[in-house]
């Protein structure tokens, strides 16, 4: 079959219309086109960042994040997915890889005090950027360790207080009272090894003036612990020092109301007949001597106070409702005060 050259001008001049039409349709459309391009893509960046990248919703913001010793990437990741903090292992343990940084994954207790997304924290493991930052606790002298240990386990996530108690009630009196720093993953063991080293340390600094008295180092804290509770000051305590070891050097009674603070929480104005007469080891009024243990945790200055205490020929004594404590040698004494203070 044979073509004339017409034929193949005008099967030329259809293709030519072709690729105009076909530009044309192009340039029509190309905005429209384009700006769904970018809504594809802006919403696969969206759900990418949210999905992956985003810190969750229940970040944990507070709680320690504890990456076990000789963790593997995988079982780090594992830990942040089940503590909230990354949505993703799989975008979490990709950076890292892609980081250079797979083996150097640092294993402890992690402290986040705001979301970070999923590179941030990365990061935080990649080199050992713990977030931890010490507390400061107050320990207020004469205080008891049911009292500490209901402070430490509000401030120190790691804090057992039933384990404190068990080994510290023992030893009441023998942890000093003073402002610590604990970092938030301390532990209780770590707390009472603290506490007890600080009260050897100052034990050590008036060991002498300890050594020249006539008691022993049980006695003095226990009747430190006891000053720190009927007084404010120095002078008041090394008086009522100098009263109470009178008492005991005659064989009477303390008869001390502040013991009864450390068993039923009651102080001197709210105590009742029958509180007096209760079956306490505790309880000064029935039992002579020294209460079995300390009532708290006494300040150097009631330590001092119990070693160096004024002498004189006293054996009562009492404060009435301005804080003025009253001094007596005799019963009669003691009764008209009570009746002209109180």
């Amino acid at each position: 079959m044979r073509f004339s050259g017409t034929f193949f001008e005008k099967l030329f001049e259809r293709f030519l219309q072709f690729l105009s039409d076909a530009a044309e349709h192009w340039s029509k459309h190309t905005n429209r086109r384009t700006i769904l391009t970018l809504i594809v893509g802006g919403t696969v960046l969206t759900w990418s960042y949210v999905a992956l990248v985003q810190p969750p919703d229940d970040f944990p913001l507070g709680p320690l994040v504890t990456v076990p010793e000789g963790a593997s990437l995988s079982e780090a990741a594992r830990v942040l997915s089940e503590s909230h903090a990354i949505r993703s292992e799989i975008a979490f343990k990709s950076f890292v890889k892609l980081s250079g940084h797979e083996g150097d994954i640092h294993a402890g207790d992690y402290l986040f005090k705001e979301p970070r997304d999923v590179f941030s924290v990365a990061r935080a493991l990649i080199t050992g950027a713990y977030g931890l930052e010490p507390t400061r606790i107050r320990v207020r002298e004469g205080a008891t360790t049911k009292e500490m240990a209901a402070l430490f386990a509000a401030n120190l996530q790691r804090f057992d207080s039933a384990h404190f108690l068990a080994s510290a009630q023992p030893q009441e009196g023998y942890f000093f009272p003073d402002t610590y720093f604990f970092l938030p993953n301390a532990t209780d063991k770590l707390v009472e090894e603290t506490m007890r080293q600080n009260f050897d340390e100052k034990i050590a600094s008036i060991q002498p003036r300890i050594a020249s008295s006539t008691h022993s180092l049980a006695e003095i804290v226990t009747m430190a612990s006891i000053l720190e509770r009927e007084a404010y000051n120095t002078q008041d305590r090394r008086m009522i020092a100098g009263v109470l070891w009178n008492r005991l050097a005659k064989g009477m009674a303390l008869q001390v109301d502040v013991t009864f603070a450390y068993t039923i929480g009651k102080g001197t104005f709210q105590l009742t007949m029958k509180d007096l007469t209760s079956d306490s080891p505790y309880n000064t009024y029935k039992y002579k001597g020294l209460p079995p243990t300390a009532i708290g945790s006494p300040s150097l200055d009631s330590i001092l106070a119990a070693v160096t205490p004024i002498k004189s020929d006293n054996l009562y004594f009492l404060a009435d409702h301005h804080g003025v404590t009253h001094y007596c040698k005799t019963y009669a004494c003691q009764l008209a005060n009570k009746a002209k203070y109180f």
